[in-house]
C-alpha cells in the first residue's frame, strides 16, 4: 500500500510541542539544540515551556511548529527504517517541512527562512486588518459568488465540503454573514493574526522573494505535493522558489493535492507535527483512506506498531537516551 507523509500547518502549535520527544529521543534533542543556536534564542524553550503569546508569533510559531514536525518524522524514521514514502506534502509553512524533509533544502536554511517568513507574514498581519473564517456546508459557485461580492478569497480548500475564506476583517465579517444566509452549515471565524493566503500578503511574498533569491532548491526526494497547483513541485527542482513565492498569497489546494495522491496509489497518510488536523480533513476527504500521526511519544509507539505491520517487518530499537 503506497503511503504520504504530511507535515502540520500555523495555527497547530501547542505550549510542550516536542518536550518528551526531546527528552526520550537524543536525534530530536539535536534538533531543537541545532534551531537554538541557528537562531540564536532559546525556541525550545518557547516550544516546551512557552508563554503562548511567544509561541503563537508568526516569527516563533513558523519555525517552532517546523522542528516539532521534523522531530516527529526523525523519531518516526528510526522506530519504522522502512517507512517509504511515495510523496510529502504540508499545509503552508508544512510544505517548506515536506522540501527538507524530502532533501530539497538544508535544515539550517529551512529555519532561516521560516522565521523570515513569519516575521513578514507577521508585519504584513499588523498593518492591515485582515481575518479568515472557515465555511462548511456550500459549493464552490456559492462561494465564489460571496468572494466577488465582499473582495474576500479562497485561501484554503480543506475538502469538498469545508473551504476558509481569507481577506480585510469587515468584507470577512460580511463574508460570513452571507454564508450563513446562503445555507452554510456552519460559518466559523478563525482566531489568526491576518487574513493568510490572499492579496493582503503580497508585501511578505515580496520580502521573501528577496530571501530566497539566494536559496537553491535541489531535487525533493520523494516528490513534495505543492500547495498552489496540488500537484509535484518538479523533479529536478527547478521552479519551487516561486511557487513557494506564490503560496503566501494564494489558495492552499489540500484536498485536490489529497486527491491528486489518492490516484497515484496513495490509501495511506502519515502526519507528523502538532495536533491531527491533517488526518481530520483527510478523512473527510475519504473515509476510506488511513491515517495515523506522531505528535508526543505515545502517539510515536503506536504508528510505529502500526506502520512496521504493514511494512511487514518489527519496529526498530527504542531511541531513548
Amino acid at each position: 500500500m503506497s503511503r504520504a507523509v504530511v507535515f502540520a500547518g500555523q495555527g497547530a502549535q501547542t505550549v510542550g510541542m516536542g518536550k518528551d520527544l526531546a527528552e526520550a529521543v537524543p536525534a530530536c534533542r539535536e534538533l531543537f539544540e541545532r534551531a537554538d543556536d541557528v537562531l540564536g534564542y532559546s525556541l525550545s524553550a518557547i516550544c516546551f515551556h512557552g508563554p503562548e503569546e511567544e509561541l503563537t508569533r508568526s516569527d516563533h510559531c513558523q519555525p517552532a511548529i517546523f522542528v516539532a514536525s521534523m522531530a516527529c518524522y526523525r523519531a518516526l524514521c528510526e522506530r519504522v527504517p522502512a517507512l517509504d514514502a511515495a510523496f510529502m506534502a504540508g499545509l503552508s509553512l508544512g510544505e517548506w517541512t515536506a522540501l527538507h524533509a524530502a532533501g530539497a533544502l538544508s535544515f539550517d536554511e529551512t529555519l532561516r527562512v521560516l522565521e523570515a517568513r513569519g516575521r513578514f507574514m507577521q508585519d504584513a498581519c499588523e498593518q492591515q486588518r485582515g481575518g479568515m473564517v472557515s465555511v462548511i456546508g456550500l459549493p464552490a459557485d456559492v462561494l465564489q459568488e460571496i468572494c466577488g461580492r465582499t473582495g474576500v478569497v479562497m485561501a484554503n480548500l480543506n475538502s469538498p465540503a469545508q473551504t476558509v475564506l481569507s481577506g480585510e476583517a469587515d468584507a470577512v465579517r460580511q463574508a460570513a454573514a452571507l454564508a450563513s444566509e446562503a445555507g452554510a452549515k456552519r460559518a466559523i471565524p478563525l482566531s489568526v493574526a491576518g487574513a493568510f493566503h490572499s492579496p493582503l500578503m503580497q508585501e511578505a511574498a515580496d520580502r521573501l522573494q528577496e530571501v530566497l533569491a539566494g536559496v537553491t532548491f535541489a531535487a525533493p526526494r520523494p516528490p513534495v505535493v505543492a500547495n498552489v497547483t496540488g500537484r509535484p513541485h518538479a523533479a529536478d527542482g527547478a521552479g519551487i522558489g516561486p511557487r513557494m513565492i506564490e503560496q503566501v498569497t494564494h489558495a492552499v489546494q489540500w484536498y485536490p493535492a489529497i486527491e491528486w495522491m489518492q490516484a497515484q496509489g496513495v490509501a495511506s497518510f502519515v502526519e507528523c507535527g502538532p495536533g491531527k488536523v491533517l488526518s481530520g480533513l483527510i478523512k473527510r476527504i475519504d473515509r476510506n483512506l488511513a491515517t495515523c500521526h506522531v505528535e508526543d511519544l505515545a502517539s510515536l509507539e503506536k504508528t510505529a506498531e502500526e506502520l512496521a505491520g504493514a511494512c511487514g517487518g518489527a519496529p526498530g530499537p527504542g531511541t531513548a537516551a
